[in-house]
């Protein structure tokens, strides 16, 4: 506060009148001290880095070939500082042996005839891949591997990769007739009629997606309904997204089935980030959408699962063998998890038990 006071009275000062009072000499040392300089930037020149403190005049012009032939001359007649280790290239310490690996003895046994040595030496990568395929070695080749060398230059041979392994294709649905009146069911999920507790859409195609999605927002008011299938739906993102924003804050639902749609990664993902708002729900399942979700998208369902403590079962193929035993593994810790709660209710309310016996 006292340095503050200390700067009023600087306040009402005229700027003006006090550069006028300057004298030539004043005006320059200001001007000198005004300069923005950088002085730590060395790919600046001098000139920006400094002020210049010199008022020396030149004595002449530049000359640079006088200037180069000066710094010959110098460095000619000025002699070399000695070393004070002179060299003499003499190598110092051991001489560094790689170690050689231990071979197998059952490998180095291991013989094949000339030929099939021959022709193993010269099979392109192509070729390779079908022999791997021939004796049941495909699988350890992954999606993202398969498709890299799809993109390769240097396989002039595609045919054998296409014969190693192919993207998981859409599985398309049998046609079984359902039912069920669509406009009925959704009156009396929005009615909240407590008779209704399971709802089956699946395989009816000709759904508005704006019906799909008003059953959506029925069911974030519903009480009754723990069963929700819109298999083979066509159902896409948009549904996917507003099943999301139901799931928030639906405290009844336990099973939602939405397989062999057109939901994409985004929507999956959107759904299954929404369990994190939810711990009613205990079973999804969400395989055999029309496109493959991708090794990215996998593992980003593995990891939300794997923050989810509710959820009892997940029906999804994963393709690759890393997400699908960490998915396994969460849904095996959440069983464990849902066992040992059994447990104590029914250790804390020994009544449950003889009901269960009953």
């Amino acid at each position: 506060m006292s340095y503050r006071q200390g700067l009023e009275k600087y306040r009402d000062l005229d700027e003006d009148q006090i550069l006028g009072a300057l004298t030539e000499d004043e005006i320059k040392m200001l001007e000198e001290e005004l300069v923005e300089l950088d002085p730590d930037n060395a790919l600046l020149p001098a000139g920006m880095r400094q002020r210049d403190q010199t008022k020396k005049t030149p004595t002449g012009p530049f000359k640079r070939d006088d200037l180069l032939a000066h710094l010959e001359k110098e460095a000619i007649d000025i002699k070399d500082r000695e070393d004070l280790v002179p060299f003499t290239g003499e190598k110092k310490g051991k001489i560094w042996v790689p170690k050689q690996k231990a071979i197998d003895p059952v490998l180095e046994s291991v013989t094949l005839e000339p030929e099939l040595e021959e022709a193993l030496a010269n099979a392109s990568d192509a070729e390779l891949c079908d022999i791997a395929a021939i004796l049941g070695m495909h699988t350890l080749m992954s999606n993202q591997q398969y498709y890299e060398a799809l993109g390769s230059t240097t396989i002039v041979n595609k045919e054998g990769l296409n014969s190693i392994i192919k993207p998981t294709q859409y599985k398309p649905v049998p046609d079984e007739p359902n039912s069920t009146d669509v406009e009925e069911t959704l009156e009396r999920v929005k009615n909240n009629d407590p008779e209704l507790e399971e709802v089956n859409l699946n395989n009816i195609k000709d759904i508005p997606i704006p019906t799909l999605k008003a059953y959506a927002e029925a069911l974030k008011n519903n009480s009754y309904v723990k069963r929700f299938s819109i298999v083979g739906t066509r159902s896409n993102d948009p549904v996917a997204y507003a099943l999301a924003e139901m799931l928030k804050v639906n405290g009844v639902l336990k099973s939602l089935n939405v397989e062999s749609n057109f939901i994409s990664g985004s929507g999956i993902l959107a759904m299954i980030e929404a369990l994190q708002c939810n711990t009613t729900l205990i079973e999804l399942k969400i395989d055999n959408q029309s496109q493959p979700l991708g090794n990215k998208v996998e593992m980003e369902i593995a990891s939300m699962l794997e923050k989810n403590t509710s959820l009892l079962k997940f029906g999804y193929h994963f393709t690759q063998q890393g997400p699908r035993l960490r998915a396994a593994n969460a849904m095996m810790n959440n069983n464990d998890l849902a066992r040992i709660r059994r447990c104590d209710g029914l250790w804390h309310n020994p009544s449950a038990l003889e009901l269960e016996d009953a």
